[in-house]
């Protein structure tokens, strides 16, 4: 190895240790860049009808706060009622599962208890997890505040994406050679395609989750009916993972009560994801990309244990991001090309064998 192939393989360690130590950064801006994608729509759509694009611009990120304000003043404060409901009830709830516990233990033969030793330290879990989550409130608070600056970063990188994406697509586009750009150009546009067709089957799945929860829960007669009906549509973000996460809270709510609510609340959910299964997805995710459920589910994986939360709530865009760019750059634009000039070689080969083998007759 020469001192240029030295230094460049110093060079690529060190631009790949620096993109590891700000990946968090790194999701961010991709997450600013999707919003700013789905945002950029609203302002194409007002440029057509004559609006000039710094009109349409403020038009649009005015109309996105004033739909998150609504929002949150509609709904937050109906949620913060439930969740002060759920702090209070979530001791009843641990009790009344340490008592049917007990009850289990003592009701079972004596072998099978041996064998189920680990049902008694699920109370003491839950409780000290508790226990310690009060503790640790400054924590919490701190991470808060990082929580509110991550966010806040969120939102001006997704405004100045926005007001010129152009300039940021072209320095992309830059950093690829000159007889690849155009290329690149159009794979991108690819992404944007399918990125927007995934968040609107998304968005669209998330309320028709959300309300058919609510409608569930609410004729159950479960506790808490708006937080876990908005829980499910949001975890319905993080497919195979979330609709699982979602059944918990109100599962616990439902054995409070009674043990029956409990078996309802499962058999609502699952009939819900069988309807998103069956039905929904089917009719909203037509212009998605196709994700096999084994990639999906190792995606989610992957990226949680990589990137953290962040990596868990974009797993399923970057994996989208990623397949196009496998498919498009590295299949179509390498190894296809690649296997047609292994053909054409061994063309060429059995060309120039014929042509041997006649000039060896002729001479014989």
């Amino acid at each position: 190895m020469n001192f240029k192939q030295f230094f460049g393989l110093l060079v690529l360690v060190i631009c790949l240790y620096t993109l590891w130590q700000i990946r968090q950064v790194l999701l961010v801006v991709f997450a600013s860049i999707i919003l700013a994608t789905v945002l950029n729509q609203v302002v194409k759509f007002l440029i057509k009808i004559h609006i000039k694009r710094g009109i349409a611009i403020f038009i649009t990120v005015t109309l996105f706060f004033t739909v998150i304000t609504g929002f949150c003043a509609l709904i937050l404060p109906q949620m913060i009622q439930q969740l002060q409901e759920l702090a209070d009830i979530l001791p009843l709830t641990l009790e009344r599962i340490h008592s049917w516990n007990s009850w289990l233990l003592q009701a079972i033969p004596a072998e099978i208890v041996e064998e189920t030793r680990g049902l008694e330290n699920i109370t003491q879990g839950l409780q000290s997890s508790l226990n310690q989550l009060i503790n640790n409130f400054f924590t919490i608070l701190s991470n808060s505040l990082n929580i509110v600056l991550t966010i806040l970063l969120f939102l001006v990188l997704t405004i100045m994406f926005l007001a010129e994406p152009y300039p940021y697509r072209k320095g992309f586009i830059m950093l690829f050679p000159t007889f690849y750009r155009r290329r690149v150009s159009n794979i991108l546009s690819l992404c944007e395609t399918s990125l927007l067709g995934w968040i609107k089957g998304t968005l669209l799945t998330m309320l028709v989750i959300a309300v058919l929860s609510y409608v569930g829960l609410v004729y159950l007669e479960i506790k808490l009916p708006l937080v876990n009906a908005i829980l499910a549509g949001l975890l319905e973000f993080i497919p195979n993972v979330g609709p699982t996460l979602s059944v918990i809270p109100p599962l616990l709510l439902g054995l409070i009560d009674a043990p029956w609510k409990a078996a309802a609340v499962i058999g609502l959910y699952f009939v819900i994801q069988q309807i998103e299964s069956l039905v929904i997805v089917p009719l909203v995710m037509k212009s998605q990309v196709s994700l096999m459920p084994a990639i999906t589910l190792l995606s989610v994986v992957i990226f949680a244990s990589f990137f953290g939360f962040l990596g868990l709530f974009l797993a399923i865009p970057l994996t989208i991001v990623l397949q196009i760019w496998i498919q498009e750059a590295l299949i179509k634009d390498v190894l296809n090309k690649w296997q047609n000039n292994n053909n054409n070689n061994q063309n060429i080969e059995k060309v120039l064998l014929i042509n041997s083998d006649y000039e060896d007759k002729i001479r014989k």
